[in-house]
């Protein structure tokens, strides 16, 4: 007589880190276009009150009955990123997400994070990652970073031949900033914000403010590319600042 099986218990599920690109549905893979309108659990950051800008880009996208969740920041820019709060309470925020989608894994769900550029470069998302190792399987889609759309929206190559690519966060101290500046050929910075008095600062101690030019909003409708000399007291969050290599050509 054959015993009949025993129901194996649900397997579980897998959370996936999506790089949407830089902002624009048309500049996502076809991977991550598939499994976000797949998704039975889409998880996303915001700040507190906002719809957040990875949920924005994937409007009209989502699976009718998709469960969101919204996982708001507990401090941005409330407090210097220096102050003990900041890496504590984010450490505890953090810790909660992943607490969560474990738990919504574990029961045999797939989650879809949507994450703005790619996860692996600046992102929120590399935190999670770090912390749900050896927990859940977690897979990651790589995307367009803001940076190559912010130096394609220019018209001009960021590099050639031999030159060296530096990517720098304006929220470095300014003697840094201008010393890597002065030794680059091309330059990308990001995270400028309030930073933008110090970054002209740094770019005019290292000499080269004129070969600067500013992108917001690279690839939505909303672009704007100007040389930093014609930007005013300040600059929008998508912002990032470009100097084009002009290195060994034929």
């Amino acid at each position: 007589m054959t015993m009949p099986e025993t129901p194996s218990s649900t397997p579980p599920g897998t959370i996936h880190g999506i790089g949407l690109g830089p902002g624009s549905q048309d500049l996502m893979s076809v991977r991550a276009d598939r499994l976000i309108r797949g998704a039975s659990h889409v998880a996303y950051f915001r700040k507190k009150g906002r719809t957040g800008h990875a949920r924005t880009i994937v409007e009209g996208m989502l699976a009718p009955g998709a469960v969101e969740l919204a996982m708001e920041y507990p401090v941005t820019t409330e407090i210097p990123f220096d102050d003990p709060r900041y890496n504590a309470w984010l450490a505890a925020f953090y810790e909660r997400q992943v607490a969560q989608l474990a738990e919504i894994a574990g029961a045999g769900h797939d989650v879809a994070v949507l994450c703005e550029g790619d996860p692996f470069f600046y992102g929120s998302f590399m935190h999670l990652y770090t912390r749900l190792q050896g927990r859940v399987a977690v897979e990651v889609v790589p995307g367009i970073t803001g940076m190559s759309a912010a130096w394609t929206a220019t018209g001009r190559p960021i590099t050639w031949g031999d030159d060296v690519l530096t990517v720098l966060t304006a929220t470095q101290p300014e003697e840094r900033l201008a010393e890597r500046i002065a030794r680059t050929d091309a330059l990308v910075v990001m995270k400028i914000g309030r930073h933008l008095d110090k970054l002209r600062r740094a770019l005019a101690s290292a000499g080269r403010e004129d070969e600067a030019w500013l992108i917001e909003y690279a690839s939505m409708g909303r672009q704007r590319v100007v040389p930093l000399a014609e930007v005013g007291e300040s600059v929008p969050y998508f912002s990032i600042l470009v100097i084009h290599g002009n290195g060994r050509r034929p």
